[in-house]
């Protein structure tokens, strides 16, 4: 299994810029946790968001980055379990041909991504895995 570090998908020409666009399901951790996605372990905090997307994938996002990547849906309050919508943050993403490896974040969880599935980075150092089919449900080309 190919095991990724130390990658930079600015600097990568198989690589391309996509948009989310998914209404997702929120509730904020009461206390510090654990939940295993399809691609692995998510450790998340109290206070930090714990999503189901349209597609029941399951995982976490910190609280300190939950705001620049979500915004509620009315009537929800931001800070409030509820619905939230993907805000259309451009994403690098890059489709993998092998089964692969890659930490979230320096020292972070590591994920598992399978043959065809999708690598996306953030911001420099700061990655996640998605499954082909769910990519292709809620992914879209940035025009």
């Amino acid at each position: 299994m190919l095991e990724l570090k130390n990658i930079d998908l600015t600097s990568d020409a198989s690589a391309a810029p996509f948009i989310k666009d998914e209404v997702v399901e929120v509730a904020f951790a009461r206390n510090a946790g654990e939940l295993i996605s399809r691609e692995g372990p998510n450790r998340f905090q109290a206070g930090d968001a714990l999503i189901t997307g349209s597609t029941g994938d399951c995982w976490s996002v910190s609280r300190s980055r939950f705001d620049a990547k979500y915004m509620p849906v009315a009537p929800v309050e931001a800070g409030e379990d509820g619905r939230y919508r993907s805000r259309p943050v451009p994403v690098l993403a890059m489709q993998m041909a092998e089964a692969f490896t890659l930490a979230r974040s320096s020292g972070g969880d590591v994920l598992q991504g399978h043959a065809h599935d999708w690598v996306l980075q953030y911001a420099p150092g700061d990655f996640g895995v998605v499954e082909d089919a769910r990519f292709r449900k809620v992914y879209r080309p940035l025009a």
